[in-house]
């Protein structure tokens, strides 16, 4: 196992070697590699000169279906937790486990295939070995999220076969100011009586040092929801158990399930707290830059229990540490106390030539996740990890670009307590990989990827140490054969190891209320994915279609087994042939213009059927999903509304509810009182205007965890 502080430290010391000898070239060149930034810059007066660093990631969208959130819609859209931000987007939902964790699903995929990223490096937590895991992740100082499928995924993973997101980060800042440029956003939520507050700011402490510093709260009391908050089938089964123990003469034990199947409009212990603090430092100059950067997050979030397993309080977190007597035995809240210490560089190095630069990004996190049981400390997880990875960019000739490059990601997690699943372990993963792209002519384009990986999964105490080699590759092709079409097609062989949860947990996992077995003779899991897709694009209108079909060798998902242990459900980590089919589509016209304004049309849909060969459905695949909407730009006022239907989930896993269908109506203006390059934006939202009950049926916890009731929500935002 490499140390992970050794290995920061390594990569430290070589990234600033490497970067030297650029720093120290001819200062006359003012824009680093202008042509591969996204950032976009406002017009400068003729005396301020602005340097921007130019090394965000190489666009290699064009054969991959990706699509981002960004601007005045992501901060419409900023939560606490990265799943609900991105679950409106075409194919993606998210875990809903709680309030306070929630991961995205992509296509039906979450967890250890999916790669939640910051600038290409890994969020370094624990959200991916379970749901109730909270992805360490601070929207403030994201530029833009993008949701990335196709040959690209093998840049950030293998394992990464359902996609990848990845959040471009400004805390290293990416341009030097003239002076300061400063962020501030507060917003209110009523659903959660949720505040939050943060601001973040970039200083020039000379033409080419820029510091940033950045701070962000935000708090939610328990979740309003639209009715019951437990599920028909859950209720019918409370009251049928309530009739048992009244037969039996067990008159509390049946009036407190009667209550359980009764409760409305609040989600039992479902508040949030966290904040966070960042810093940053950049050196950014025509021959390449270096940066810098710290992070604190700090969370505490309740965890809603199964009825039966916990009795949670009603009340929110303003009052969690009084006492509270409804006349019965009740087991203590669990919540979750999260904390992260974290280290991130970032550099390039502009080289001139067949390779235009080399760019090194590297990160290292120290961890720990508290289970609370009450005011008790329960099971700990802590660890260290540490990810780096270094590319070289090609300059593009005659149409052929591309990147290469190495990866490193170690990781070792420990767990102290009574309920501790998984043994210690430590993961490294080490890659190769390159991305090639060739354009011909005729509007003919070819994507090759290629990776290598080879990944160790260590346990000590459970006498266990396995390395697994992984073979990845992909190819795409695509043709315009106009200006405004391109049909293409992208195939993409993934292989991943078996997550340390996989194979050895063997516990009560008391935050997720269930049993879990793993299986330590798990071989690799091996995939074939299929795409293809038509895009249309013109001034006034855009349409996407893509369709897509992964089948899986040796898919490795948790299968309820009807058993119980300490009155929990008992999970077994099962491996089977798996197949994934699905579409995405989208599309939005410029229905009306005028003079100042105009109205735009929009559509999307998605849907996933997934299926274990011999073992039924996938458990917790998202349901048929269609959503319009229509926007009005009127100046500086813009005005939204979109109506979201759910289909009814009615192919699910054995011991799996069914879903009811839902449709939620939105609402929103967006006012930018002094013009629309204005340094104030103000938003007015009504999410679920008509209170109704939805459940994402791609949650863990959805039969007693509804998404949000009606919420109005105002946010403003200041820049400067």
């Amino acid at each position: 196992m490499i140390e992970p502080k050794a290995a920061l430290a390594t990569t430290l010391l070589a990234s600033v070697a490497f970067s030297f000898p650029a720093y120290a070239q001819d200062h006359s060149v003012r824009a680093a590699g202008e042509h591969h930034t996204d950032v976009h810059v406002k017009p400068a007066p003729a005396a301020q000169e602005i340097v921007v660093a130019g090394h965000l990631p190489v666009d290699f969208s064009l054969l991959a279906s990706s699509t981002s959130l960004q601007g005045d819609e992501l901060v419409a859209q900023m939560r606490g937790q990265i799943g609900e931000i991105l679950a409106r987007l075409p194919g993606v939902s998210a875990t809903s486990f709680a309030p306070g964790a929630s991961r995205p699903v992509l296509r039906g995929l979450d967890g250890d295939r999916i790669r939640v990223l910051v600038d290409g490096i890994g969020s370094i937590d624990a959200s991916s070995v379970s749901a109730d895991h909270a992805v360490v992740f601070d929207p403030l100082t994201v530029d833009h999220i993008d949701v990335i499928h196709g040959p690209a995924v093998l840049l950030f993973g293998g394992q990464a076969i359902g996609g990848a997101v990845n959040a471009v980060d400004k805390r290293i800042p990416r341009s030097v100011p003239d002076g300061v440029s400063a962020t501030m956003i507060g917003s209110y939520g009523t659903a959660a009586d949720e505040r939050a507050v943060g601001g973040a700011a970039d200083i020039a402490l000379t033409d080419r040092l820029v510091a940033h510093v950045d701070a962000n709260w935000r708090k939610s009391n328990d979740l309003r929801v639209g009715g019951y908050v437990n599920s028909k089938p859950l209720r019918d089964d409370l009251l049928a158990d309530a009739a048992h123990h009244r037969e039996d003469g067990e008159t509390d034990e049946a009036e407190e399930l009667e209550r359980l199947a009764g409760m409305k409009g609040r989600l039992p212990n479902s508040w949030t707290r966290s904040y966070t603090l960042g810093a940053g430092l950049a050196f950014i100059d025509d021959g390449g830059d270096l940066g810098l950067s710290v992070q604190r997050y700090d969370s505490r979030y309740g965890v809603p229990m199964r009825p039966g397993a916990s009795h949670a309080h009603a009340g929110g977190e303003d009052d969690h540490d009084h006492d509270h007597d409804h006349g019965h035995d009740e087991a203590a809240p669990v919540s979750i106390e999260l904390v992260q210490t974290r280290i991130d560089m970032r550099g390039a190095v502009n080289i001139g030539g067949f390779l235009e630069s080399l760019q090194f990004r590297g990160a290292y996190g120290d961890y720990r996740h508290v289970e609370m049981e009450g005011d008790a400390v329960g099971t700990t997880f802590s660890g260290e990890g540490v990810e780096f990875r270094s590319d070289l960019i090609q300059a593009k000739r005659d149409g052929w670009r591309g990147r290469s490059g190495v990866q490193l990601v170690a990781r070792e997690m420990s767990a102290i307590g009574a309920e501790a699943f998984v043994p210690d372990n430590e993961v490294t993963r080490l890659g190769v990989f390159t991305l090639q792209s060739l354009a011909f002519g005729s509007g003919i384009e070819a994507e090759v990827a290629g990776r290598y990986e080879k990944a160790n999964v260590k346990a000590v105490s459970a006498s266990f140490d396995r390395g697994f080699d992984l073979w990845s590759g992909a190819v795409g092709l695509s043709w315009s054969p106009a200006q405004r079409w391109t049909f293409g097609a992208n195939y993409i062989r993934g292989a991943r190891a078996p997550a340390p949860e996989e194979l050895l947990s063997n516990g009560l996992h008391a935050a997720t209320q269930s049993f879990e077995i793993g299986n330590p003779d798990f071989a690799k899991e091996t995939s074939d994915g299929f795409e293809a897709y038509v895009r249309y694009e013109s001034e006034h209108a855009a349409l996407s279609i893509t369709g897509y079909s992964t089948n899986f060798n040796g898919f490795i998902t948790a299968l309820p087994t009807g058993d119980e242990r300490d009155g929990l459900p008992v999970f077994q980590y099962e491996q089977m042939p798996a197949s994934f089919k699905g579409f995405e589509a989208m599309g939005s016209f410029e229905a009306l213009q005028w003079n100042g304004g105009a109205l735009t049309i929009d559509a999307s849909a998605d849907y996933t059927h997934a299926r274990l060969k011999g073992g039924g459905p996938v458990p917790r695949i998202p349901a048929l999903r269609l959503q319009g909407g229509a926007e009005a730009k009127m100046g500086a006022l813009h005005l939204r509304g979109e109506v979201e239907w759910s289909d009814s989930q009615k192919r699910v896993a054995e011991f799996e509810y069914p879903v009811k269908s839902f449709t939620l109506v939105n609402l929103s203006a967006d006012w930018h009182p002094m013009g629309e390059e204005g340094p104030v934006t103000l938003i007015l939202a009504a999410n679920n205007l008509f209170d109704v009950t939805a459940r994402r049926a791609a949650s863990f916890t959805r039969d007693f965890v509804p998404t949000a009731g009606r919420d109005i929500r105002l946010t403003a935002k200041l820049s400067f």
